[in-house]
């Protein structure tokens, strides 16, 4: 999975005030835990360009002023704004290689599915499958073949291949879809009432 570096400048000062200043001159508080200690530290805003404002799933390397080295570690929750929107608080889950972490891995169709051809539209039900892995089997992205579907046809959680992680989503949701046009439902349903016309003529004749 990609990495994205993160570089980080210890907080001396904490509280309400403190906060609002670094978020003036365009930093964002955060800390990372899981560790043995939680580190309070900001970063400059832009740097989460890569790691938040994106549909792809990434490890990040937290270069911290003062530590001997970096941390291994995953975007855990972010905070924003509820008017501007802007990042207000960002939590870090630090990585151990023998432990399971979860996280949010983006979902992408595979395949030519005859319902397309037919004239039907693919419709992608659910965008990520949170999923349970160990830091060296988490995947980058998770394949949905629905090079077998057809019109009205859909596939689910459930029918997804194995691999070496797990998925916490239901194995009822559904994935993505087949829509049929609504120019060809109303084509189906003439020819249904069409077939229904005839076979009362008939029992009637």
């Amino acid at each position: 999975m990609k990495t994205v570096e993160i570089i980080g400048y210890k907080r001396a000062n904490f509280g309400k005030t403190e906060a609002k200043r670094l978020r003036r001159e365009g930093m964002v508080p955060c800390v990372v835990y899981g560790g043995e200690r939680q580190i309070h530290f900001y970063t400059p805003m832009i740097l989460f360009r890569d790691l938040v404002y994106t549909n792809e799933a990434h490890f990040v390397s937290l270069i911290i002023e003062g530590e001997p080295e970096p941390f291994e570690a995953i975007l855990q929750d972010v905070q924003f704004h509820p008017v501007s929107e802007i990042i207000m608080h960002v939590d870090f889950l630090q990585l151990f290689r023998g432990t399971p972490i979860k996280m949010d891995i983006p979902v992408r169709p595979v395949g030519s599915a005859p319902g397309i051809q037919q004239g039907g539209k693919l419709i992608r039900k659910i965008k990520f499958l949170r999923v349970k892995a160990l830091p060296k089997n988490m995947p980058e992205i998770i394949e949905v073949d629905v090079s077998a579907l057809g019109l009205g046809q859909s596939v689910k959680v459930g029918e997804l291949a194995a691999g070496e992680y797990q998925i916490l989503n239901s194995p009822l949701v559904t994935l993505a879809g087949i829509e049929v046009p609504r120019a060809l439902r109303g084509k189906d349903m003439d020819e249904e009432e069409g077939e229904e016309a005839g076979e009362e003529a008939a029992a009637e004749a």
